[in-house]
């Protein structure tokens, strides 16, 4: 453990993509305050902070497993960017909610109606295909990493509400969803599934 803390974001990265979680787990309490203070400076909500935060991290394990992290030497300010990338997502998606009202017009519902939606009855069919598989490979992991999924995914508990209710650290209940996406990934490979619609 030692000589990780020694080591550069970049040699930590690189042991982590090839197996050595360890070495995340050093990435992540290196960055984590500064990480976190800056998400928290922009949404000024330390629920919406914390759920930001976890994302990022999130995020920042599939990139990195994927062999898709790229930003050598810059460890700190790419995660960052997933950070402000995610922020601005949460933006968006609150300004577009807030854009579009008809509830006044109560003759007609173009925008609500059901008929007029972009999804056909295939999208439909893939989609709880596609549910229906995630659903089987959640009941495969391990009940520790099930739990955090169910309650992250299902029941939409921040992090640190997932720590506080299973009686686990954040570090904890963030390791078990990490090996809960790595552990359904290879599931679904071995499966050849596709988890997207």
């Amino acid at each position: 453990m030692e000589t990780h803390r020694q080591m550069t974001d970049e040699a930590l990265v690189s042991r982590f993509a090839n197996g050595d979680n360890q070495a995340f787990d050093i990435l992540l309490n290196r960055h984590k305050n500064r990480v976190y203070t800056y998400i928290l400076l922009i949404v000024r909500n330390r629920d919406l902070a914390e759920d930001v935060f976890q994302e990022t991290f999130m995020k920042a394990i599939v990139t990195i497993k994927q062999g898709r992290y790229v930003d050598s030497g810059k460890f700190y300010a790419w995660v960052t960017r997933i950070a402000h990338n995610l922020i601005i997502d949460i933006f968006r998606k609150e300004r577009n909610e807030n854009t579009i009202s008809n509830d006044e017009f109560e003759d007609v519902d173009l925008f609500n109606n059901p008929k007029f939606s972009d999804e056909n009855v295939e999208d439909r069919l893939v989609k709880n295909q596609v549910m229906k598989d995630v659903s089987s490979l959640v009941r495969m992991l391990p009940d520790s990493q099930k739990e955090v999924v169910v309650l992250r995914y299902y029941k939409n508990l921040s992090f640190k509400d997932i720590a506080d209710q299973t009686g686990v650290s954040i570090n904890t209940a963030l390791g078990r969803m990490r090996y809960a996406v790595l552990n359904m990934r290879r599931m679904a490979e071995g499966k050849d599934l596709v988890l997207s619609f």
